[in-house]
């Protein structure tokens, strides 16, 4: 089933040519089925390419999944312009008297600044408890979700004497979760942050079941409350380039940076990258959608008891 987007939604046409079927609004009042309302957070610079794996990362599903795009208001964006947040985000305010089945907050590049000197910190933890009563079910994406370990739980993060960069080999903790069901016991996936939340730190809150970790990387999968609160420590939904993006811009600009892991054939970045976790993060957001957005929230939404606190 298809994703619906804005019509004229710049991305579109890519996803058109990956053949995942998307539709606009046009189209979507004619099928008279209950969509999938997805809020996305998107805290990234570079919106669009985030919004592009974002929406690959939601379109391996049978159900329809309507997608709204969330900017926060307190932090000026340099690298989207303005016309195209002004077209296709909506703020806070507008959303917060509506409904959600499900909400992703990405990543964002300032794990290295302590919580609350980000600038949108104060409007991050107001949509987080929103959430609580507007939302079935919310994944949070690597400085988001040690964000959201820190709000929730008050986990510290620490920097790391080198940046986890490239991919890693994890293991399934615990298979009678449906989240990892289909998942091989042990699965490759992307990080690339400076910081972690310490995995013992993370085995000591009885409120979280860690379900994917790696002996390298640490945390890479934990939920808690049911599923309503996900946390994903690493980027699922990156595509092909992303890391070697990552690792060019930062050789071009003479950072500190070392080839990332698991990566390149023979570690020479010369060569293509080969994909090797989409077949893990496809599952991931389609188990997500399925057994927790979807099997959770009845026809109307609105219905939905624990969202009537």
């Amino acid at each position: 089933m298809p994703i619906k987007i804005q019509k004229d939604l710049p991305v579109r046409e890519i996803l058109e040519k990956e053949n995942i079927f998307v539709m606009d609004e046009n189209r979507a009042i004619h099928q008279d089925i209950r969509p999938i309302q997805i809020l996305i957070l998107n805290l990234m610079p570079l919106k669009e390419e985030t919004e592009l794996q974002l929406l690959r990362s939601l379109s391996n599903t049978p159900l329809q999944v309507d997608v709204t795009f969330m900017a926060v208001e307190s932090h000026e964006s340099k690298n989207t312009s303005m016309s195209h947040l002004n077209q296709f985000y909506k703020i806070f305010p507008e959303v917060r008297e509506k409904r959600f089945d499900g909400m992703i907050i990405t990543g964002a590049p300032v794990e290295k600044m302590e919580f609350e000197e980000v600038d949108y910190w104060q409007e991050l933890t107001e949509i987080i408890d929103w959430s609580e009563s507007h939302v079935t079910s919310t994944i949070y994406l690597c400085w988001a979700a040690q964000a959201g370990l820190y709000y929730h739980y008050g986990l510290k993060k620490r920097m790391l004497e080198q940046k986890m960069f490239g991919l890693f080999w994890h293991k399934v903790m615990n298979r009678k979760i449906p989240l990892v069901r289909g998942f091989d016991d042990v699965f490759l996936a992307p990080h690339s942050r400076h910081t972690e939340v310490p995995i013992e730190d993370i085995h000591a809150c009885k409120a979280l079941t860690v379900l994917a970790e790696s002996e390298e990387a640490g945390l890479f999968l934990a939920m808690a409350d049911g599923g309503r609160k996900i946390f994903v420590m690493g980027h699922p939904e990156y595509d092909r380039v992303t890391l070697d993006g990552e690792y060019k811009r930062d050789l071009s600009k003479n950072l500190p940076i070392e080839i990332p892991k698991n990566y390149y054939q023979n570690d020479d970045s010369s060569n293509r990258p080969l994909l090797t976790w989409r077949a893990h993060a496809n599952n991931l957001y389609t188990n997500w959608l399925n057994y927790y957005v979807y099997q959770s929230t009845p026809y109307d939404l609105e219905g939905t008891p624990f969202l009537n606190k």
